[in-house]
């Protein structure tokens, strides 16, 4: 059975899988964003633009995405 995705307060969290292996969990993003049918590739486009601003604070390049999936959500 199929857990509910995690919500916290406003957003949703995604657990994150990068091309090199590396995954984040829990990364958050505001479920306004998230109310059309295409949710999830928002999600995604979302999370890279905040890794896109974290690795511009840091000087380390941005990982690629490789998937994103609800946090909590089993397949």
């Amino acid at each position: 059975m199929a857990k509910k995705s995690v919500q916290v307060g406003e957003f949703i969290l995604f657990d994150v899988v990068y091309e090199d292996g590396s995954q984040r969990s829990n990364r958050r993003v505001p479920m306004s964003e998230l109310s059309s049918l295409d949710g999830d590739a928002v999600a995604k486009a979302i999370i890279e633009k905040q890794d896109r601003e974290i690795a511009e604070k840091s000087g380390i390049p941005p990982m690629r995405i490789k998937a994103i999936k609800r946090a909590g959500v089993k397949k």
